[in-house]
């Protein structure tokens, strides 16, 4: 991690400096400008996660001392025990991983960062070299960094913000293309920790391959205007369907809700606060190497290597969601909105960008917050499978696009 930080600034200020002797004057002042922005943005991010970290902290505290969270632990043992043998049997983590990935499904930033965080302090607990991410935290950060989303809401909304004919007409190819990335990055992560392929492992994936298989059945069937209606109030309702859960499952123990809650929440608060640090040294970083020009090189030098190989370069449009997306999620929206504007919602461009938005998740700011959060310095090789996940992701949207669209 050491290195790589130190990298996006240095590549940001060799590059800016090419400029001014270019005479770019004032690129180094573009440079500080979104140096203190991005620190800012760090700030309010932090901030803006106290009341939702407070809040399901809470909710998850009530949930824990109910037993629930080990109840729902119970059903995936069995694939814990193979793919996080370190994790003994009815350990807290089991149940905070199995909601956290589910939240992520469902489309639930909202629960999902949270739940995520309690997961990784729960691992943390059996971590014994606290400054070291072990193999359980780290196939926990790469199965987050692919998030399989199967309710991409928000992606819906700006497609029919900007006027698609079909809103959902990338509901599937992003299932695909999420898919993918989440296979690569758990096949790969269980094969650097030489992490046995049996019966279990492969009826849990095979599970998991059918039910997106028959919700992609389902949903597919549908309208734009239903299904969007539908991925709404679904998600809506498993929120607060969450909620209720918790709440009867602390009634039913005869447990202190309002205390248990309020107890949780304390921690949530301190968990937020703590990170600001970590988002701002990630954050910072992001945006010297953006703004000095340096990503804009990097898509530039790509088109010309595809021309003068003879390849078509269709996809380089949308590029820049992709290179984006692992350093930045509102950057990659924002990417992804440029290139809806500049070709149309519509275009193969359009198309595209939107579905790459929804393949991964930013891979930077997820490790940022889930291993800062815990004090994490060493990494091992969590980044280059999670930018694996994010390789796999963006490949499989550029050929299900093609296939397709195309």
């Amino acid at each position: 991690m050491n290195l790589v930080w130190a990298c996006f600034f240095l590549v940001g200020i060799a590059v800016a400096a090419i400029r001014w002797l270019g005479g770019e004057t004032d690129i180094f002042q573009l440079l500080v400008t979104a140096s203190f922005d991005m620190a800012k943005l760090s700030v309010e991010i932090a901030i803006g996660m106290v009341g939702v970290l407070a809040l399901w902290s809470g909710l998850f505290r009530i949930a824990e001392r109910a037993g629930l969270i080990d109840i729902l632990g119970r059903g995936l043992q069995p694939l814990f025990r193979r793919l996080m043998p370190e994790i003994p049997p009815h350990h807290p983590a089991q149940g905070a991983i199995t909601m956290n990935l589910a939240a992520n499904m469902l489309g639930l930033d909202n629960a999902a960062t949270p739940l995520g965080i309690k997961a990784m302090q729960a691992l943390q607990d059996l971590n014994p070299f606290k400054h070291t991410a072990s193999n359980a935290q780290i196939l926990f950060l790469v199965l987050n960094t692919s998030s399989v989303t199967l309710l991409p809401v928000t992606i819906f909304m700006y497609r029919a913000q900007l006027g698609a004919a079909n809103p959902a007409d990338v509901f599937i190819p992003i299932l695909l293309a999420t898919m993918a990335s989440t296979l690569t990055g758990l096949l790969l992560v269980m094969w650097i920790q030489k992490i046995r392929i049996d019966r279990v492992v492969i009826a849990y994936l095979g599970g998991l391959v059918a039910l997106v298989a028959s919700l992609v059945f389902w949903l597919g069937s549908l309208s734009s205007d239903v299904l969007a209606s539908y991925s709404g109030q679904l998600a809506n309702a498993v929120l607060l369907l969450v909620v209720g859960c918790f709440l009867l499952a602390g009634l039913s123990a005869k447990r202190p809700v309002y205390e248990d809650f309020i107890d949780g929440a304390k921690s949530g608060f301190e968990t937020a606060v703590q990170l600001i640090p970590y988002l701002v040294a990630m954050l910072v970083a992001i945006g010297v190497f953006r703004a000095s020009g340096a990503l804009d090189l990097l898509l530039d030098g790509l088109r010309w290597a595809l021309a003068g190989l003879g390849l078509s370069s269709w996809f380089v449009d949308a590029l820049p969601v992709a290179f984006m997306k692992p350093f930045s999620g509102s950057g990659a929206r924002a990417m992804m909105l440029d290139v809806m504007s500049s070709h149309g919602v519509d275009s193969l461009a359009g198309l595209l960008a939107a579905v790459m938005q929804g393949s991964t998740e930013t891979t930077f700011y997820v490790l940022a917050v889930y291993f800062g959060v815990v004090g994490i310095s060493r990494i091992r090789y969590a980044l280059w499978a999670g930018l694996a996940c994010d390789a796999a992701g963006m490949t499989a949207a550029i050929l299900i696009c093609h296939w397709f669209f195309g």
